[in-house]
Parts: C-alpha cells; structure tokens; sequence
C-alpha cells in the first residue's frame, strides 16, 4: 500500500492541486511563495491535526468573502425572524479538502473496509476525502448571533458615548469590538466549532487534471461521513520543520539539575531523552536484561537515604524540640527516588569529544565542548538523522514502545515530511543527506525490501544541490500564478516531472546528467537564459548586471548548452510553464549537409543549429532565419499567458569601418564578432594576444565589412573563445561596450516579460503597462 496521490483545494495557495507522490522519495522544488510549503502544511493539518491545528488563514483567501457573506446572511435572517440556511451548502466550496488515493493490493483490504467504494471492489485505487467543515452548524450559528449580537450592543454603546464626547468637544476615542464578521468570529472559535470528516471517494469519478488546476470530483450532497478516523491504523505521519532552534544554549541558565529546552525540542539531548523514555527506559516494562540497571539504581537509592538521614538528623533533632512530633505523631522521614533517565535530564546530556594532540610520553587530555558549541550544520545533520531513525523506531514499535499501550498494531504505511534539510548544509552534505534519508527509514531487518510496510519520505527545499541528486520521476515543481489567472488571488499549481521525458529515454538521460553537472538553479528560477558557449556565459551575466537592473535584481538562472542540444530541453521548459530565453547561433552551412560558412543572404544556405530548425523559430533557411520578425521568434502558450519562449540569434548589423563615412551591413557568425563589429572603435585599440590580436588586425587592415568580416571568421576557426572573454572581462572599461543588438533586443524582451510575471494581479492592462515602463529602463544596444 502507498499514497499514489493528493488532491489539495481551498487551503491558502493551493486553489485546486495534484501532487503526485512517489512510492519512496518525493521532492517538492519551486521558486520562494511558491506553495511548497502551503502542501507541507496541509499535509500536516489533515493528517496531524492534534499536533498542528487549523487557523482561518489556512482557507483560500479568494473564499473568505464568501465567509463572510454567510454570516452576513445569518444575521439578516435573524433579525428578520426569517428562516435560516443551516446546511453545508453554501460552505461546501470554500471548505479546505484533502482528497488522499491509495494504491492498495487485494491482500490489504481489511485495512480499507470503510474506504471500500462497491462490493466488488477487488484492489487497486481508493480514495478518502479529509475536509475541514463545521461540527454542528445549528450551534455555530448560535454562538455567532450571540457573540455579533453583544458586540453589536458594545458599539451601539461605543457609539452614544462617542456622540455624547463630540457635544463636549472631548476627543473621540476608536473601539473596534470583536467579531465584526463570520470570519472574524472564527479567527478564535475555529478549533472549538470546526472539524474534519472524512468521506469515500468513488474511484471511477476521479478525473485527470487540467494544464493548471485539479478536477477534484464533486461530493453527493446525501453523502455521508465515516465513522471515526478512516487512517488511523494506516498511516504513521512524522514531521521534521523548518524552524529546527539551533544555535548557543539560551544564557538564562537555570540552576543546577534543572532541564534546559530549546524551541522545537530538537537539540541532540532532547531527542536522546524522548528516545531512551520511549524505546529503552528499564522503568517501563523491565526485562531480565533491565535487572542489573535497575538494582543499581535501588542500591543508590538506599545509600542516598542513608546519607539523607544523617544530614538531616541534627534539623530533624531540632523540630523536635519543640514538641513535634509527639509519641504518637508520625515522623518525617526525607528519601530519593531515581529514575535512569534523570541522567539525561540536563543541559550537559550531550559533549563532543574534541581530538587533542599530546605531548610525548604524556597521556592525552580529554576535552569537551557542549553541544551548542558545535557548528550549525553539524548539529542540524545530527539532529535530523536521529530523528529519522527515531521516527523509524517509533513506527516499528522498538523496544519498550512494544509493551503497554503503545503496542497496537504497526500501520502499513510511514508518511514523514521533511521541510528544507539543507539549513547549515554545505553543498556535499545536502547531497548526501537526500540520498540516505530514505535508507535511514528502513535500515530494519523487518523492513528493507517489504511491500507489506512501506515507507514515503517527501522533501521540500530550495536547494539545487539537493534537487540534483534526486531522479526527475521524483521532482514536484511548484509554480506561483497570479491573481487573475486562475483565480481572483495568487495561487499555485504543481507540476509532476516524471510525465516530462518518458521512462529511460535518451533525452531523460542527458538532461538528468547535464543537470547534475551544471548544478542549474533551473526549479528554484523565474527565468532561465540558455547560452551557446563559454564567452557567453561569462559576459551575458555583467552585460544584465550592468545595463539591465531590473533583471539583475531578479531570480534568473543562466545556462550555458550548446545549439545542437538546447532543444532537448523544451519538454522541461514546457511543463515547468518557465520563461526563457535561447542566446544560440546561426551555424550557417553552404546547404543542408554542407560546411559551414560566413552568413551571407541569397546564397541558399541553411543553419546547423537543432534548435532553430525544430524549436523555434523552426526555419532551417538561413535567409528566412535573417528576416524573421520578433513574433516568429518566439513561442507563446494562450492556455498559459505567463509562459513563453524568444530565440536570439545574429542578425545583420550596420557598421562605420574606422576611418570610412558610409555605413555597411555585417552579418556576425557567433557572438564573438558580433560583439567586435557592433564596438569596432573599441575592439581596434584593444591590446592583447590570441582573438584578440586577430580581431585587431582584421579591423586594423579593413577591406570593409564584408572582408572584416570574413577575416574575423578565419579567425575563430580554432580560437580560444574563453580567453578572449576573459581579457574583455578584465577591461577597465567594460561597462561601455554595446550590447550586440540581437542579445540586447532578448533582454529586452524578457526584461519585458519578467515584469508582467512579478505583478501579483494579471489584468488585460498588464501587458501595456509593462511594455510603458520597459521602454523607461532599456538597455544600450536596444532597438526601439
């Protein structure tokens, strides 16, 4: 048995949502406000709600209107005499939900009886839906009429005594009184007048999502909750947070023996003292291998209250003396009691060991430092691992956790979340930490390999590194929507990579490797720009930071791949929705098959490069490429207005030689001689040896554009293209040179798109207005 999926509606960002678990390592990757969280949580609030209540935050915010519509309803009812609406009906759609389906063998079905949907049912999906909905609506109104009823007393009262300060010219003084709406009043009644049920799910109804949003299936309105808690005895849920309360000790120390805790209860000797209480404490049901523990402790008890009793002698001797107590009055007798775990009941429970180099011929010193001494990332490592392997030991029941009332019967299936592991974390250690997390919650003979008990890790994280090391089947992207889009509020959809690439295909595999190899901020990006080569990935990123502020002040990821691989990337870029930029080259060739060559127009040529010919703009021609309009480069989804793809590649160029009056066209080859004949003056003086020299020396013997040129690609046959890029880089004046224009006109395009992206309210206007203040902040080498 395993989660297969779940389906969350109208819990904060998360409208209406799939997300798709894997049978063992799930991760949940998206850029910050995302929703990641958001599912984290409801997660946690469904499945744990003794440990992690409700709050009227946690409803959609597009729905608290309709909140508050009801209780306005309600009132107007009342004071109406009228008849009230007391049914779920006008909650049912703004109420949080929870849709769990379960993959369940045929063996399993006596744990599944109540979820069972038809007698013939013999394995395969089922589903519960958790919702969050009011106890009892008859008495939710009566409390509410009653509370706005008084609190509408108290601002009658308010208001008499505010006119009667107004006729003396006192100055008024503002009261508001709560609740002043429904969703007011249940910001502190939410807890005690709401709960969840859980409701069957027919398996036949479920449908397929849409590109952004989930179909979850509609409830009958005769539908009627089951009995209890269906999952009870199916799942086991642990949790590690992200607020993990590391750091120093706090310096308000208590006196001796007293226990010290830290936020959360995380530090390494709480979870030593939770463990040793739960799993091995000898007081809890003894066993012959606890015998000699605990007449050791009995002997130290004894001696202990001998010892007591002779301190205390001389006071009790004293008490005494005043009559008290008398023959027939008991007498105070002082004695101990020891418990094994009172020895880790202090701040001290936990040292490390620091490794000491001695003199010789000396014996080696013991040093100690406390645990809040050592390093953050050290401590949150530690502290995760163990409480994975305790999550692991209390699922199976370890120890004395088998005995007395914990001893029921083990659930066949362990859910623990993980929120961002990598706090603290340098690069390897997160890697390492995602790809033994799961092994750590099955390192039991019992379990390994067993389909009977099944274990399902999901992470959430903000880190590549750790993204890198899972497999893409594993990968959940989170993606932000704004206002308008999808609903009236910004909401999230999640996207299931594992339905990107098919299994085992060729096209999975290079992408999976050139990711890891990249280390890419590609899931954690607003944008991504893929370049061809190295000079482009070291100059593209100063060229934004200097000339486009906006953009370089946002979250966008760039990728150096070269133009014969870059289209492998288009069905990630296509589910991830993700904006993006393609800076390649023409790799024009005499013909379809031919060798390459300067590009030239009505020479019949064709372009090398796959991206251009099957992507976009998908021309192999290289005259059709030279006079393709900015609409022909790029890509647009009308299902998804907020996703689109631009090409930029060489176009001609009008150029002034050093020394010559009329203007010429160019037609750059790679994005090294574009960038030379679009800075000719520059370029002419600049001093330095390999490119460089040969570029200064085409320029310097002239011929005109078209010999230049031709010069120049003789030149790059062979030429270090990094080098050049770095002696660029390292030009005291690099912040004047131009931009070649078609990387300048791409930028702009994205500056463009990025700032329609960042408005949280997507409107028709939205498009005008970006392109107004666009044209405001454009880069140099822009074209209008």
């Amino acid at each position: 048995m395993h989660i297969e999926f779940v389906e969350i509606s109208n819990f904060r960002k998360l409208l209406s949502a799939r997300v798709d678990l894997s049978p063992r390592t799930t991760l949940f990757v998206g850029a910050n406000n995302s929703g990641k969280t958001s599912a984290m949580l409801a997660l946690r609030r469904f499945l744990t709600p003794r440990r992690c209540p409700f709050d009227i935050h946690d409803f959609t915010l597009c729905h608290l209107r309709a909140l508050v519509d009801i209780g306005e309803a309600w009132l107007q009812a009342h004071q109406a005499g009228g008849v009230t609406d007391l049914t779920l009906d006008p909650w049912v759609h703004a109420l949080p939900t929870l849709d769990l389906w379960l993959q369940v063998e045929e063996d399993e079905v006596h744990r599944v009886r109540d979820l069972v949907p038809l007698m013939e049912w013999t394995g395969g999906r089922l589903g519960v839906r958790l919702r969050y909905e009011p106890k009892d609506l008859n008495a939710l109104f009566k409390e509410f009429i009653t509370a706005i009823t008084e609190a509408n007393a108290m601002r009658a009262a308010a208001a008499a005594a505010a006119a009667a300060k107004a006729a003396s010219a006192a100055p008024a003084l503002k009261l508001t009184v709560w609740p002043e709406t429904l969703v007011d009043f249940l910001t502190k009644r939410l807890s005690s007048t709401f709960t969840i049920r859980a409701y069957p799910l027919d398996p036949a109804l479920l449908v397929n999502p849409e590109r952004l949003r989930a179909l979850p299936q509609t409830l009958p309105t005769s539908a009627m909750p089951i009995e209890g808690d269906p999952l009870r005895d199916l799942i086991k849920v642990h949790d590690i947070p992200a607020q993990r309360g590391f750091g120093e000790i706090p310096s308000s120390v208590e006196e001796e023996g007293e226990r010290q805790t830290s936020a959360g209860g995380t530090r390494l000797s709480e979870q030593l003292r939770s463990y040793y209480a739960k799993h091995l404490d000898p007081a809890k049901g003894p066993d012959p291998m606890d015998l000699e523990a605990l007449q050791a402790m009995e002997a130290a008890e004894d001696a202990f209250d001998a010892k007591l009793a002779e301190s205390f002698n001389e006071c009790f001797t004293e008490v005494a003396g005043l009559g008290y107590p008398g023959v027939s009055d008991p007498r105070p007798r002082v004695s101990t009691r020891l418990r094994a775990i009172d020895g880790l009941n202090h701040s001290a429970a936990v040292n490390f060991e620091v490794d000491v180099v001695s003199d010789a011929g000396a014996a080696t010193p013991l040093l100690l430092l406390p645990e809040g001494s050592n390093g953050l990332g050290y401590q949150n490592l530690i502290s995760m691992i163990f409480r994975l392997m305790s999550f692991r030991d209390a699922w199976m029941r370890v120890g004395k956790a088998s005995k007395g009332s914990e001893a029921a019967s083990i659930e066949p299936l362990h859910l623990v979340l993980v929120e961002e592991p990598e706090a603290h974390l340098h690069a390897q250690v997160q890697q390492v930490f995602i790809k033994k997390a799961y092994e750590v919650l099955r390192q039991r003979p019992e379990l390994g390999e067993s389909a009977a008990l099944r274990t399902q890790l999901i992470v959430s994280t903000h880190s590549s590194h750790v993204a890198h090391e899972t497999a893409f089947a594993s990968l959940r992207y989170f993606r932000r929507l704004p206002a308008g889009m999808v609903a009236k509020v910004p909401v999230s959809t999640v996207v299931n990579l594992s339905q990107v690439f098919g299994e085992g295909t060729e096209t999975e595999r290079f992408v999976t490797r050139y990711l890891r190899a990249q280390h890419a901020d590609l899931f954690f990006a607003d944008a991504v720009i893929l370049v061809e080569g190295q000079a482009e990935r070291m100059l593209i990123p100063n060229f934004i930071r200097a000339h486009y502020k906006v953009l370089h002040q946002s979250y966008v990821t760039l990728l150096e791949i070269g133009g014969s691989h870059a289209h492998r990337l288009r069905p990630l870029i296509e589910h991830l929705g993700l904006l993006t930029l393609i800076v390649t080259d023409l790799d024009s060739l005499t013909a379809t098959g031919g060798s390459s060559v300067q590009p030239a127009l009505g020479a019949g040529q064709k372009t090398n490069n796959a991206t251009l010919k099957t992507w976009v703009p998908a021309l192999d021609d290289i005259d059709a490429l030279i006079g393709a309009k900015p609409a022909a480069k790029t890509i647009t989804d009308a299902r998804d207005t907020l996703f689109a793809v631009r090409a930029a590649y060489q176009t001609p160029v009008e150029i002034t030689m050093p020394g010559a009056a009329a203007k010429e066209t160019a037609y750059p080859y790679t994005f090294e001689d574009a960038l030379v004949l679009e800075n000719l003056d520059f370029f002419a003086a600049f001093a330095g040896p390999g490119l460089n020299a040969k570029f200064r020396n085409a320029i310097a013997t002239g011929g005109g554009a078209t010999a230049v040129g031709a010069s120049m690609y003789t030149a790059l046959k062979g030429g270090k293209k990094a080098e050049f890029a770095l002696d660029v880089l390292m030009e005291n004046n690099f912040n004047k040179l131009k931009v070649p224009q078609y990387i300048a006109e791409g930028l702009e395009w994205l500056l463009e798109q990025m700032k329609k992206k960042q408005v949280e309210v997507l409107t028709t206007a939205t498009t005008t207005a970006v392109t107004a203040a666009t044209a405001t902040s454009s880069g140099p080498g822009a074209t209008p």
